[in-house]
């Protein structure tokens, strides 16, 4: 039996999809949960592989510790052997207290399916390199990667059970929450444009959520961009901002400095606009445009619209 943690405080995320799928894939699904979204909502998990959903709508979700009790008493409750999370701040903050409490190997950060042999692939080095892990523990714990996966829906709308345990009162207690804003989160974008310091400053960004918003994708920036105050700093992406694995990253006027390959090169397709032929993200882009962002990105998004108004 598979157990799959669901972070619904929010609603349901494509990241949530993700995980149940990928744990159908790898047996029967169970999904704990919490938080308050309706019965009707958490069944549509069904529709991705879970046989069944529990939800404890009395914890919040803010304190790891309880959140480990839940998820291991889901697990002993089910008979789980292995128990996936999404690789999130709560998927790293509880998976490994679980692991020790459960006795179970942690294979963390998970970007595909088991080999034949067993092992995983997870990204090593910052994501330069791929590493292969294998646990010997017959019960483990895989926390997976957004969007290595792709949602499938093979399945209807499934049970819900609301359930009440004892997991002692919460040692954190959260006085306020500022959320990113924007319509698309970054870890849940698969389309995202990016912008650095080659835009010359704040009034310019126009041209990019221009672009962001004719492919519907989320818009993210280098790290000195938000350190100045451009752009706000939930859109700091690289090795200290936010790490994404989009199917297309498109950076525009970014020099490519390594602490920022980090945190995208797990990007399927990365396209960079430059006027430097010598920007080292050149060496990482399938594709580069040695040119003015500010007349290649205008144009880029004039050709997009006139496709789109083609095809409709």
């Amino acid at each position: 039996m598979i157990l799959v943690y669901i972070n619904s405080a929010n609603g349901l995320a494509k990241s949530a999809f993700e995980t149940v799928t990928y744990g159908k894939k790898l047996g029967d699904v169970v999904v704990i949960t919490n938080g308050n979204n309706s019965n009707e909502t958490l069944s549509t998990l069904g529709e991705y592989g879970a046989s069944k959903v529990l939800v404890d709508r009395n914890v919040d979700g803010e304190d790891a510790q309880q959140m480990t009790k839940l998820i291991a008493w889901a697990a002993q409750e089910i008979g789980a052997h292995t128990v996936i999370f999404s690789h999130d701040l709560i998927g790293k903050s509880v998976a490994a207290r679980l692991s020790v409490r459960w006795n179970a190997g942690l294979i963390s950060g998970a970007i595909a399916l088991p080999d034949p042999d067993g092992s995983i692939r997870v990204n090593v080095f910052s994501g330069k390199a791929i590493g292969k892990v294998q646990v010997q523990t017959s019960n483990k714990i895989i926390s997976l990667l957004p969007n290595s996966i792709q949602p499938e829906q093979t399945s209807s709308s499934c049970a819900v059970s609301e359930v009440n345990v004892n997991v002692e009162a919460a040692a954190i207690k959260v006085i306020s929450t500022k959320k990113p804003e924007g319509e698309i989160p970054l870890p849940e974008a698969e389309l995202v444009v990016s912008a650095g310091r080659g835009l010359k400053g704040p009034e310019n960004w126009g041209i990019i959520e221009d672009l962001a918003k004719s492919l519907n994708a989320a818009t993210a920036c280098s790290r000195p961009v938000a350190d100045i105050g451009w752009r706000p700093h939930h859109e700091h992406v690289g090795q200290t901002g936010v790490a994404i694995r989009p199917n297309l990253y498109i950076a525009v006027g970014i020099s490519g400095a390594i602490q920022h390959l980090a945190g995208v090169n797990g990007s399927k397709v990365i396209v960079v606009i430059n006027t430097d032929p010598e920007a080292p993200f050149f060496k990482a882009a399938d594709y580069g445009v040695v040119g003015d962002a500010f007349e290649v990105v205008p144009k880029l998004t004039a050709a997009l619209e006139e496709f789109k108004s083609a095809q409709y």
